[in-house]
């Protein structure tokens, strides 16, 4: 223990108190809790958001996507399969081939994505989850899983055996097309299920056999545009993009979740630290309560400082009484605030009071790197304005 900066504590606190000073002391404590409060129900409301929005692509997308960085395909031989089916870390891949290829049907036409899925895709991504009519395709046939977003397009419905759902895809070539008719490859498709995931997505792609696709393409068997995986939990995501980079001699990309939906996250996360700054510079106002207080109780103290000095006190000493005091009022403040916050949240998380829609409450986590921002963020602000508030105290003042 500090036996000088202890006994000044002691004797500054034995004085009288000012009734001014204490009604801004509770004003700066008030200040400080509001602010905490805030900013942790703020910062729980938008990785609650976050975690919904990315839940939508999580449902399409796979974690660690492999494709071709030259050209639009690449080969995989059965021994490269089978490497990466003896993989560690590797729950399940998919061979896939996606092409953007023009739909029509009843004179109504539309260009977005034909995937080519095989039957191990429903191992990497729940194709249950995202179905809202109908079924999954079946392999070799000429069955398709549409978006609900184009089936709104193309007023589609699903066994529509009158009007057929045509796909074409332009041929591969050079030269001038002399027979329109004769520079597509074509194929009458049948939907038996329409996804839904959200409004962006529901018309991104038609989900086919990759056979179908194969031969829309004019693709060799073991030619494909993509392998997509899934991790075991907890597996070693690193490792197993080195091992596919050793699997793949030709040059391929391999992107994470992340990366295939980078400008996503650096949505969310520039919403995110702007937030954070919004926020931030509320309890920073608040702190100039706190400022203004401990200097007022620097002046209204002065004689007592100025007698401990006389006795042979060090300013350094001194400017600890109020470096301390400042600090400990936002750190506890901090903790209360904190406290509130959390209580607000769980209630929320648990109880649903704040909705959306009739069916969706408004969506809050609990995190505990968000607790460890607000506690840093008010400690720290507290030093430094406690910092500058010390400061007022030298010697020029206890002349």
């Amino acid at each position: 223990m500090n036996f000088p900066l202890y006994i000044a504590k002691r004797y500054i606190r034995s004085n009288s108190k000012n009734n001014a000073i204490n009604i801004i002391n509770r004003i700066a404590s008030m200040g400080i809790i509001v602010g905490a409060m805030a900013l942790f129900v703020v910062l729980s409301v938008f990785s609650g958001l976050k975690v919904f929005s990315l839940s939508f692509s999580n449902d399409i997308d796979p974690d660690l996507k492999v494709t071709s960085t030259i050209g639009k395909s690449f080969f995989v031989t059965p021994e490269q399969e089978s490497e990466i089916r003896k993989m560690e870390g590797v729950a399940a891949f998919s061979k896939i081939i996606e092409e953007r290829v023009l739909f029509t049907f009843d004179n109504k036409q539309e260009v977005t994505y034909l995937k080519g899925v095989d039957p191990n895709y429903s191992k990497v991504n729940n194709t249950k989850k995202i179905i809202y009519n109908g079924q999954w395709i079946e392999e070799n046939t000429y069955q398709v899983v549409v978006g609900f977003g184009l089936v709104q397009k193309l007023s589609l419905g699903l066994m529509d055996f009158n009007k057929h759902l045509e796909v074409l895809v332009p041929k591969a070539g050079k030269g001038n097309i002399e027979n329109p008719e004769e520079a597509f490859n074509k194929a009458e498709i049948f939907p038996i299920g329409i996804y839904a995931i959200n409004e962006d997505l529901d018309s991104k792609y038609v989900f086919a056999d990759i056979g179908l696709a194969q031969e829309l393409l004019e693709y060799k068997t073991n030619q494909v545009s993509g392998i997509e995986l899934k991790e075991k939990p907890n597996a070693d995501e690193a490792a197993i993009i080195k091992k596919l980079s050793e699997i793949f001699k030709v040059k391929v990309t391999i992107r994470n979740r992340a990366q295939l939906n980078e400008s996503l996250y650096k949505m969310l996360n520039t919403e995110n630290v702007a937030v954070y700054l919004i926020f931030t510079l509320v309890i920073i106002v608040a702190l100039f309560n706190l400022i203004g207080a401990l200097i007022m109780m620097i002046l209204d103290k002065k004689g007592n400082l100025k007698t401990l000095f006389n006795l042979g006190t060090e300013i350094k000493i001194l400017r600890k009484i109020f470096l301390l005091q400042g600090t400990l009022l936002s750190f506890f403040g901090g903790l209360i605030g904190l406290a509130i916050g959390i209580i607000i949240v769980l209630i929320q998380q648990h109880y649903e009071l704040i909705m959306i829609t009739p069916t969706l409450a408004y969506p809050v986590v609990f995190s505990i790197e968000n607790v460890a921002i607000v506690m840093a963020t008010i400690t720290t602000l507290g030093f430094i304005a406690s910092l500058i508030a010390s400061s007022r105290v030298s010697e020029k003042l206890l002349e």
